[in-house]
C-alpha cells in the first residue's frame, strides 16, 4: 500500500497484531523464498569441499533448524538479545570462502569449532559497538563486501562446469546459460511481487532444463521421506587440537563473522526505517539486539556443526512491499523454518540442484553483492581520502586472493592468512582508517558531571577551544549556545532517575568553517533528533518550556545525531561558521535566557 506521496504505508506496525491469515499468508511466502537460499550455502560449501553426502544432509537440516530458531528470537527479542523486528535469519554466502577451506583443510569438525570460537567476536562487538564506531565505517565495509564476490567467484566459475562424468559436453554450458538468462531477464523486468519469485523461477527454470540430459537426480526426491532425521553420523563433533590450521584460519573466520554482523547491522537499521508509520531515528540498542541474537545464531550453528548465519536484507524489502512489520510474521516464518528441517523430501528438493544450475545462480548474486557494497561506499560520501583507502584495500586484496602479490615470500602460515581477500584487503582498510584516526586533528575531551553545575566549566573548555583555533567571537558563541542546549537537553532526558550520571565532550575542529562536538552519556528513553524532527513537522506551534532548548539547538546546529546504545547515548552535533547577519539568533539566545 502507498501513501499519497508515494511512499510505502505500514499497514502493521511491530506491536500491532494483524489477522491471523495475513500473518501466517506472509510468514509462509517468506519462508518459502528464503528456505532455498539457506540451503543452498551448505550444499555449495560441501560440495566445492568435496564432502560427503551424510554430513550434507546433517548440514541443511541443522542450518534450517538455527535459521528458524533465530528468527524467533529476532522477532520476539528475549533480554537484549534480539532486534524486536522481522529480520530473517539464514545462512550467508560471505563464509562460503573460509568455510571452504576450513572444510579442506581441517574436516566438518575444524569447522564448527572456528564457527564457535569466531561467534565470540560478536558478542564482544555487541556489547562495545559504540566504541567501534569510527573503526568499522561504510568505507570498510564496503570494500569488504565487494572482496566477498573477488573471493567465492572463483569457486562458482567451478561448479559451472562440475557434473558427473559421462554426461554430454553441451549440458553444463546448456543448463548454466539458461538459469542465467532466465533470473537476470526475469530480474530486470518484473517488479513488484513477482520480483521475489525470481529465483525460483530461474532454478526451476535451470533444473527443467538439467532434466532433458539427465542431471537432476530424481531419485533422491522420490526416496526421500516426507518426515524424518538426517542421517545418523551426520554431526562432526568439535576438533579441540588447536593447531596450525585452525591457528591460520581463525582471523579469516573471526573477520568474515565482522563482516556478518556489519551486514546485520546495516540490516537491522534499515528494518526500524521501514517498520514505523512516523519516521523514527535509528536506536542502536536495536541494533545491538540484532548483533547479540547473530551471533547465538552462529554460535548455535557451530555447536549443531553447519555453516554460520546473518540476517537476510530480504527482511526489508519484504517488510517495505507488503507494508506488514508485525512480530508474528517474524515468528510464523522461524516456525516454518524449524518444521521444514524435519522435512527430508524438501531438502532432497533442493540437494538435487545440479551444480551447474546453482553456480549460474550464485553469479547474481554475488554481482548484487558487489553493487551494494559499491552502494555503501558511495552513500557514505566519497572524497579522495576514501576512495584512496577503499581503492587501495581492494586491488590488495584482489592481488593476494590470486597470489600476485609476494606469493613465494610469505611462507605457510601468512600465506594462508593473507591469501584470502576479505582478509588481506579487510585488514588493508582497517589499518588505513585506523592511520585516518590516529593522524586527524587532536580531539579535546572533558568529563564532567551530566548537570547544569557543569556548564561554566564546559563553556570555559570550549572558549579556550575555540580561542586556540583563532575564531571570532560569534562562532565562540554559537560553540557554546549549541553545547548549552545539548546539556539540558540531556540532562531532560535523564529527568527522575536518582544516579549520578558523568558526561563526556569530545569536540574536534572540521578545517576552518566548523567543529563537531560529541556528548557521551547514559540518558533516557526519548530520541533527540525524533524530538527535532517533530519540532520541524510542528513550526506554528507555541513551544512549551521543554522544547525551547530543542529549537536553540536546532536554529545554531546544522545537524545532530543521537546515536542511543545500551551502555551509552550518543549526540553529535555539527557547527557550522555563522554566514550573514545572525541577530535573529543573539536575540532568540538573550530571549532563551
Amino acid at each position: 500500500m502507498q501513501s499519497e506521496d508515494g511512499s510505502q504505508r505500514v499497514l502493521y506496525e511491530p506491536d500491532e497484531q494483524p489477522p491471523n491469515t495475513i500473518t501466517f499468508a506472509l510468514g509462509f511466502q517468506a519462508a518459502l523464498l528464503c528456505i532455498a537460499g539457506i540451503v543452498i550455502t551448505p550444499l555449495i560449501v560441501v560440495r566445492a569441499a568435496g564432502g560427503g553426502e551424510p554430513f550434507l544432509s546433517w548440514a541443511v537440516f541443522a542450518a534450517l533448524m538455527v535459521s528458524g530458531i533465530t528468527t524467533i528470537l529476532q522477532a520476539v527479542r528475549v533480554w537484549r538479545i534480539g532486534a524486536g523486528y522481522v529480520l530473517l535469519m539464514g545462512t550467508s554466502g560471505a563464509f562460503i570462502a573460509v568455510c571452504v577451506t576450513a572444510l579442506v583443510k581441517g574436516g566438518p569438525a575444524m569447522l564448527a569449532t572456528l564457527v564457535i570460537i569466531s561467534s565470540l567476536f560478536q558478542f564482544a562487538l555487541s556489547t562495545r559497538l559504540s566504541l567501534l564506531r569510527r573503526i568499522i565505517t561504510p568505507t570498510v565495509a564496503g570494500t569488504v563486501i565487494m572482496l566477498i564476490a573477488v573471493t567465492v567467484m572463483p569457486i562458482v566459475f567451478d561448479m559451472l562446469a562440475d557434473v558427473p562424468e559421462g554426461t554430454p559436453v553441451e549440458a553444463a554450458p546448456v543448463c548454466a546459460v539458461v538459469t542465467l538468462i532466465f533470473v537476470v531477464v526475469l530480474a530486470l523486468r518484473v517488479s513488484g511481487m513477482w520480483r521475489l519469485w525470481v529465483p525460483i523461477i530461474g532454478i526451476v527454470v535451470g533444473c527443467v532444463v538439467a532434466s532433458f540430459f539427465g542431471l537432476y537426480d530424481i531419485q533422491r526426491v522420490i526416496q526421500a521421506p516426507w518426515i524424518g532425521f538426517p542421517e545418523a553420523g551426520g554431526w562432526p563433533g568439535l576438533d579441540l587440537g588447536f593447531g596450525p590450521v585452525f591457528w591460520s584460519l581463525l582471523p579469516a573466520f573471526i573477520f568474515v563473522t565482522l563482516v556478518g554482523a556489519i551486514e546485520t547491522i546495516g540490516d537491522s537499521i534499515a528494518i526500524q526505517k521501514v517498520s514505523w508509520r512516523t519516521p523514527r531515528a535509528s536506536d542502536f540498542r536495536v541494533v545491538q539486539g540484532a548483533v547479540t541474537a547473530d551471533g547465538v545464531g552462529n554460535l548455535l550453528s557451530g555447536i549443531a556443526g553447519t555453516v554460520p548465519n546473518t540476517t537476510y536484507s530480504s527482511s526489508v524489502s519484504l517488510t517495505e512491499l507488503t507494508g506488514v512489520a508485525a512480530r508474528g510474521v517474524g515468528v510464523c516464518i522461524g516456525i516454518v523454518f524449524v518444521v521444514a528441517s524435519f522435512l527430508p523430501k524438501v531438502a532432497a528438493l533442493l540437494l538435487a540442484i545440479p551444480n551447474p544450475v546453482v553456480g549460474a545462480y550464485v553469479i547474481v548474486l554475488l554481482a548484487l553483492l558487489f553493487v551494494v557494497g559499491m552502494r555503501i561506499i558511495v552513500q557514505d560520501g566519497v572524497d579522495y581520502r576514501k576512495a584512496l583507502i577503499a581503492g587501495t584495500a581492494f586491488w590488495i586484496g584482489v592481488g593476494f586472493q590470486n597470489q600476485a602479490i609476494f606469493a613465494d615470500y610469505l611462507g605457510e602460515w601468512w600465506g594462508s592468512l593473507l591469501g584470502n581477500g576479505m582478509t588481506s584487503g579487510g585488514l588493508t582498510a582497517i589499518f588505513l582508517t585506523l592511520f585516518m584516526e590516529l593522524t586527524a586533528p587532536r580531539r579535546q575531551r572533558l568529563e564532567a558531571a551530566l548537570a547544569v553545575e557543569a556548564l561554566p566549566e564546559i563553556v570555559a573548555f570550549l572558549e579556550k577551544f575555540a580561542s586556540r583555533r583563532g575564531w571570532n567571537a560569534e562562532m565562540t558563541n554559537r560553540l557554546c549556545l549549541s553545547a548549552e542546549e545539548t546539556l539540558l537537553i540531556l540532562i531532560q532526558q535523564g529527568e527522575g532517575e536518582q544516579a549520578k550520571k558523568r558526561l563526556l565532550l569530545i569536540v574536534r575542529s572540521d578545517g576552518n568553517n566548523g567543529a563537531e562536538l560529541e556528548f557521551i552519556a547514559s540518558t533516557g528513553e526519548g530520541n533527540i533528533e525524533d524530538r527535532l524532527a517533530y519540532l520541524r513537522e510542528h513550526t506554528d506551534e507555541m513551544p512549551v518550556e521543554h522544547e525551547i532548548s530543542l529549537r536553540l539547538l536546532q536554529h545554531f546546529a546544522s545537524s545532530v545525531r543521537h546515536q542511543q546504545y545500551h551502555d551509552a547515548d550518543i549526540v553529535t552535533v555539527r557547527v557550522e561558521a555563522p554566514v550573514g547577519d545572525r541577530k535573529a539568533s543573539a536575540d532568540y539566545a538573550d530571549e532563551r535566557r
